[in-house]
């Protein structure tokens, strides 16, 4: 016996990850472009391939990425935005629109880490540790006189919570920090 499936089946794991990353991630770099003079088919399409190199990347070749999911999708757009520029013009010329996104991107670098400076000089030093100049655990603990790596790994978690608690309470979005 046949058994037939559902005309509307649940959206798959797979399905459900790209709905969710289109939400977060499409917007921003829709913005993006179109302030470069793009349309939004260029936009689009950056963003699917954006979208197919994340999947490819991260799900199948199981890398763990550094940043979190949309400001990776968004950084893979950026690229993609700039080669595709760079191939249909010769070159990416910086307009008058690209000067004032380079100083709102310097804006959004301060705001970032006014945000990071609310959990304090210690976390701020142990994540820099960590994220930056890329020690191990068992470096920090040392540096930061833990006594286990396990103990540092905590404090870690607990100087990342801050941070997230932060964001809650401002309700702030990944938006707040691009211009």
């Amino acid at each position: 016996m046949e058994t037939k499936r559902p005309l509307c089946s649940p959206p798959s794991e797979r399905e459900q990850l790209f709905i969710h990353l289109y939400k977060k991630a499409f917007p921003v770099v829709c913005k993006y472009i179109s302030k470069r003079g793009g349309n939004m088919e260029q936009a689009k399409d950056v963003f699917q391939e954006a979208l197919l190199l994340y999947y490819e990347k991260v799900v199948v070749g199981r890398t763990e990425i550094a940043s979190n999911e949309t400001a990776y999708l968004v950084g893979i757009s950026k690229h993609l935005w700039f080669q595709l520029c760079t191939k249909e013009k010769g070159t990416c010329e910086l307009g008058h629109h690209d000067l004032a996104a380079i100083e709102d991107e310097k804006l959004s670098d301060n705001k970032l880490l006014a945000l990071l400076e609310t959990s304090g000089k210690k976390c701020m030093d142990m994540l820099k540790a960590f994220y930056y100049d890329k020690l191990n655990m068992v470096q920090v603990a040392e540096n930061f006189g833990y006594n286990s790596e396990r103990s540092a790994t905590v404090q870690k978690y607990k100087c990342l919570e801050n941070i997230r608690n932060t964001v809650n309470q401002k309700q702030l979005q990944y938006e707040d920090f691009l211009a």
